[in-house]
């Protein structure tokens, strides 16, 4: 096929104990999927999950710059649980969802909070929030072949050191085959989809010079330097 410029590379993430990489088609991420989070953001109730989307080439491994986005003065850290799919389908049943899983990585979903939160009043897209430049750091993917589904661990945020995020996957309000099951109605998912499945409590600002490190048990870590 001719193309009348270069075309653009793909996206593909590192895979644990191989050299091969999982390509990289959509990002969705799930909003307030932690009840102490809903609480933080100015929410208690448990409505149904609510998605937006990055753009793939928004990724940044494990190791690599954060650069400082410009027109914001508060850019904030959520750390998540990122599911990797390997199988496509519409209307994924809860039962079936988990057969769909390639894997599991530790992502960190960057939010220009100002500009979201002017975005919210306004009625507005929160994609300039969202999904700008490196906004989606994230760790190694790991098989569920060598640790099954994780539906329980430690998952958390440090910056410079500090702890800023503590908490556990079992403390989700929609769990992974929820999550797919309500996703999968909305849009058809394909192999080579992410889904960032929401932050507990703990989100806060970033500066420049800072380092982030974070993990969640039995699936990896990550550490990333502002810039």
């Amino acid at each position: 096929m001719n193309f009348v410029l270069p075309a653009p590379p793909t996206a593909s993430v590192e895979v644990t104990g191989t050299n091969a990489r999982f390509p990289v088609r959509r990002i969705y991420c799930i909003g307030r999927n932690y009840l102490a989070h809903r609480v933080e953001m100015g929410h208690d109730d448990r409505t149904p999950p609510f998605y937006f989307s990055k753009p793939a080439d928004a990724l940044v491994e494990s190791g690599g710059e954060f650069p400082y986005p410009a027109d914001t003065g508060s850019v904030h850290f959520e750390i998540e649980l990122v599911v990797a799919i390997s199988r496509g389908g519409s209307n994924i049943s809860t039962d079936n969802a988990l057969d769909h899983v390639y894997g599991y990585g530790v992502g960190i979903d960057m939010t220009r909070r100002d500009l979201q939160s002017k975005a919210k009043k306004a009625g507005k897209p929160w994609e300039a929030a969202k999904g700008f430049d490196h906004a989606a750091p994230i760790s190694a993917i790991r098989p569920v072949s060598e640790i099954g589904h994780p539906d329980t661990g430690r998952i958390w945020l440090a910056v410079n050191g500090e702890i800023r995020q503590d908490s556990d996957l079992n403390l989700q309000i929609w769990n992974v085959q929820e999550g797919i099951y309500h996703l999968s109605k909305l849009f058809e998912l394909a192999p080579g989809d992410l889904i960032y499945t929401g932050t507990p409590e703990g989100v806060g600002p970033l500066h420049p010079g800072e380092v982030i490190t974070g993990g969640i048990d039995g699936i990896g870590e990550l550490e990333i330097k502002v810039v």
